[in-house]
């Protein structure tokens, strides 16, 4: 069962791509950030009522620097989506277990064998090669966004690493998150025309939150009752639905050399994890 709630966390996330693609047409960014905090806010206080969970923290410091980190990769993602083709925006955001294994490094001192290394250069390589051959000059900022989301993602990461040791539950650590995401894109919305959604609009700006949140519930059940890796690991099915349905819905065909770079690129992340993490 961890697995397959796993799978279904790659699912919905993939349905949560699909909503930011189809949103980006006619709301900004902001926009589509503020709808996804909101709803996943409403969401957890729901969740926090019903399991009598309170929602003020003593760690509000960490849950800062863990809410802004991973709600600018959340905005940085979501431009990406409406620039690039859906499965280039989603990997280049899964590049985050690299950027880790570089901070892991650099900052925290924690060493890395020959094979993370290699891994790392791997994966680098891999972007490389998804970018250069197939980029259009217009895509290169959504690109860049892209490969943004994943650094700050990999921030985000490491802070809910303490978080955990801490032992904040993770309906707090999500309200937070969601919190700091509406306020963000809020703020951001405000320096350009609000647009208000007509009903088909507002099921899809509902559809990002909803998605995302339900992603989240998911990916955190697989993580509680498996084993870390193995659903680390499969996460990355979030890259084969997104490319099954930029496939489907914008006949989004890559060529050979874009899924060789996908494939570099999860697969150096996925000898990362197997090389940095403790089997549980």
């Amino acid at each position: 069962m961890p697995a397959f709630w796993m799978i279904v966390s790659c699912f919905l996330f993939a349905c949560m791509g699909v909503c930011v693609k189809l949103a980006s047409s006619d709301f900004s960014t902001g926009e589509i950030v503020f709808w996804r905090g909101i709803v996943s806010m409403a969401m957890m206080v729901g969740l926090a009522l019903s399991r009598g969970i309170a929602l003020r923290t003593p760690h509000w410091r960490m849950h800062l620097s863990r809410s802004i980190s991973g709600s600018s990769a959340l905005a940085c993602y979501f431009f990406a989506i409406g620039a690039l083709p859906l499965a280039t925006a989603v990997t280049l955001n899964y590049t985050s277990p690299l950027f880790v294994a570089l901070l892991l490094a650099l900052f925290f001192r924690e060493r890395l064998n020959p094979i993370a290394y290699a891994a790392v250069l791997m994966g680098f390589a891999g972007v490389v090669v998804l970018l250069r051959p197939t980029l259009q000059p217009e895509q290169w900022l959504g690109a860049a966004a892209g490969l943004s989301s994943g650094a700050m993602a990999s921030v985000a990461y490491i802070s809910l690493r303490e978080l955990g040791r801490k032992g904040e539950p993770e309906v707090r650590t999500v309200f937070w998150f969601s919190l700091m995401t509406a306020t963000i894109g809020l703020a951001w919305s405000l320096f350009s025309a609000i647009h208000l959604p007509d009903l088909p609009q507002l099921a899809t700006l509902i559809g990002v939150g909803l998605f995302g949140g339900l992603a989240q519930l998911a990916m955190t059940r697989s993580y509680r009752y498996g084993r870390t890796v193995v659903s680390a690991n499969l996460s990355y099915a979030t890259v084969v639905f997104a490319s099954l349905f930029g496939m489907l819905l914008w006949g989004e065909i890559m060529p050979a050399s874009s899924w060789l770079a996908i494939a570099l690129i999860v697969t150096g992340a996925i000898v990362v994890s197997l090389s940095t993490r403790k089997t549980d």
